[in-house]
């Protein structure tokens, strides 16, 4: 039997790995970030072009590389972090494998130029799919370049399988958003097709929170900080006021190196317990230190995933100090009930001595002395008419003789009790009006064949859904005006999402009046829509258009229209009177498919008279 096994050629062995390392542009930009990081830069410029499949351009002032070294960093393994399998428990920096630049340089034209501060004149390298094209001394300033072309050119099953530009930008801003979080000494700066995306100058952890999420977010922040010798806790937390019903704002950086830990989420929502609402989750930004002894960091491709030697310890430690922080900053309730200040002395008051009050009392008053007129105190006399009481029960024995024989008076019940024996409290079973509302969830309507059973949320989500669709399209919404327009913030990556359907919210019934980088001013929306709700709507639409946004423009208008049914559809808990009841069950019947939700889910079940006798059999 000839031999099978072989030895995989280098630049196949580099796809296999890149594979790994390499899932989408945005890992290309948090592998070449986290070595100008390494490499000790102060400014660092992030240029991305079609969302990175065109183009991906690191510019760091680090330290550089020489010619050797800068050869040596495509080299598979080949790094400067570690030199011993012990240096992999004892990490001060973020990349170490030593196979981000050899699997980039295997699926994307690379090309480097870099010089140290010593040498005179630097070096510049051209790669294609693992292949040195070139390798010439060239004059480039102190610092590194790295220009990430056609990514996954000689993989086109790979880049068939990328996203839309709009959800691979989205990653790679987030994947931006991780590192200038972690690393507030170093300026960055963001470029997307020629535009500025982000201008970061140096600055505090709150400061460049501030930079990022936009100015609002200043107000909504809690610190956070403990230090113990287990860990030291630091950050800030969001009020619970801010939670929000989608994972947004959650950092978690251990050692300066962003993480992604359920573990550790769970003991800051238990630390929330009591102060948001169910299915609201908070926002934060902590960061840990531990000694890099006590954490293994090498469990996973992407370096997301940290074990931690002592995690139960870790997970009370950062629940308290959150808990601590809420309750030091008075966001949490306390025993102490906060006091009305009503009930202060007034501050012209506080140095007097309280005097006894004076009162004057007319000691020969008698209320019960007949005559009329004002008495000596002042006070009106009545007239006695105690003789005259018989007057009240004159005819009453007449009464009682017409009484039927054998019936005791006492026993008569002059108010009449509630009848309590119906099926339903309210009169439901008037003429014509057959459906009833079971766990205010749920509404019940008799056909010829059975029982039909509606989901009353979903029922209203499929309704609202094609109305908002047909608004889009036609463009003939109706608006309700606001007496006072209402003023709301948002980051500057959730603006530009809002901006992209800002057409489509107006066909909707929004008006707005100012549309900024970071704060819109709302004088009209739709009819249904209720004021308190805007906010929560628009941040739920923000949510739903980053998870998935498509490219066509029609799909747009059809998530916008699905986000926005799921927000302002009646709730399950809503009670419905008859009216409610029946106008929700014409208008779902009067829609093109009155049978599923908009997100396929089946809104009407119906129970054949047959499937009921069976049960009693």
């Amino acid at each position: 039997m000839p031999d099978i096994i072989q030895l995989l050629p280098d630049h196949v062995a580099n796809q296999i790995a890149a594979g790994e390392v390499v899932q989408r542009p945005a890992s290309v930009v948090k592998e070449l970030l986290e070595n100008s990081i390494d490499s000790g830069a102060t400014k660092i410029n992030l240029v991305v072009k079609d969302a990175g499949k065109t183009l991906i351009q690191v510019t760091d002032n680090g330290c550089g590389m020489s010619t050797t070294d800068a050869r040596l960093s495509f080299e598979r393994h080949a790094t400067s972090k570690i030199k011993s399998a012990e240096d992999l428990f004892n990490l001060h920096t973020k990349g170490f494998r030593g196979e981000a630049l050899a699997s980039i340089a295997a699926i994307a034209h690379v090309e480097l130029k870099t010089r140290t501060e010593q040498a005179e004149v630097g070096t510049r390298i051209s790669i294609e799919g693992s292949s040195v094209v070139s390798q010439d001394p060239e004059v480039v300033p102190v610092g590194t370049t790295i220009s990430v072309k056609n990514l996954f050119y000689n993989i086109p099953a790979r880049r068939n399988f990328l996203k839309s530009n709009p959800v691979e930008t989205r990653h790679i801003i987030d994947e931006f958003h991780r590192v200038a979080l972690a690393h507030p000494q170093v300026s960055f700066h963001m470029t997307h097709n020629g535009s500025t995306v982000f201008n970061l100058p140096e600055s505090n952890i709150r400061q460049r929170i501030v930079n990022i999420f936009g100015s609002k977010a200043n107000e909504k922040l809690v610190p956070v900080s403990e230090e113990t010798e287990i860990v030291k806790v630091s950050g800030f937390a969001l009020k619970p006021q801010f939670a929000r019903k989608s994972r947004g704002e959650q950092f978690f950086f251990v050692n300066d190196r962003f993480i992604k830990s359920p573990y550790l989420h769970h003991a800051v929502n238990s630390a929330f317990e009591g102060l948001i609402k169910d299915g609201m989750h908070p926002g934060y930004f902590l960061f840990l230190e531990v000694e890099p002894t006590s954490i293994d960091i090498n469990i996973h491709p992407t370096k997301t995933e940290i074990k931690f030697d002592d995690e139960h310890a870790i997970y009370a430690m950062l629940r308290a100090t959150v808990k601590h922080s809420l309750g030091q900053f008075s966001v949490a309730p306390v025993l102490d009930f906060d006091k009305d200040s009503s009930f202060d002395t007034p501050y012209e008051y506080s140095k007097k001595s309280p005097v006894a009050p004076t009162i004057e009392v007319d000691q020969d008053f008698n209320p019960f002395k007949s005559g009329g007129g004002k008495g000596a105190g002042g006070y009106t006399k009545f007239k006695d008419k105690s003789a005259n009481w018989e007057s009240l029960y004159v005819g009453l024995k007449d009464e009682f003789r017409t009484m039927p024989s054998g019936v005791d008076a006492t026993e008569i019940e002059f108010e009449s009790e509630e009848v309590s024996g119906r099926l339903f409290d309210t009169n439901e079973t008037e003429k014509g009006q057959f459906s009833f509302q079971l766990q205010n969830k749920y509404i019940l309507s008799p056909i010829k064949s059975g029982l039909m059973v509606i989901h009353q949320h979903l029922a209203h989500q499929r309704i609202l859904y094609e109305e908002f669709l047909q608004n889009i399209t036609v463009k003939e919404a109706v608006s309700q005006q606001l007496l006072f327009p209402l003023e709301l913030e948002f980051s500057k990556p959730d603006m530009d999402v809002l901006s992209k359907v800002r057409e489509a919210l107006e066909n909707t019934g929004f008006q707005f009046d100012i549309f900024s980088e970071e704060k819109l001013t709302i004088a009209g929306t739709p009819v249904a829509l209720k004021h308190g709700d805007i906010g929560e709507l628009l941040e739920q639409l923000i949510a739903d258009i980053k998870n998935e946004v498509p490219d066509a423009s029609f799909s747009m208008n059809d998530l916008l229209a699905k986000s926005m049914a799921r927000g302002m559809a009646v709730r399950t808990g809503t009670v419905l009177n008859i009216e409610e009841r029946e106008h929700l069950v014409n208008r779902l019947f009067a829609c093109k498919e009155p049978s599923v939700s908009p997100d396929n889910t089946p809104v009407v079940v119906t129970l054949d008279v047959n499937d009921l006798d069976k049960r009693f059999k």
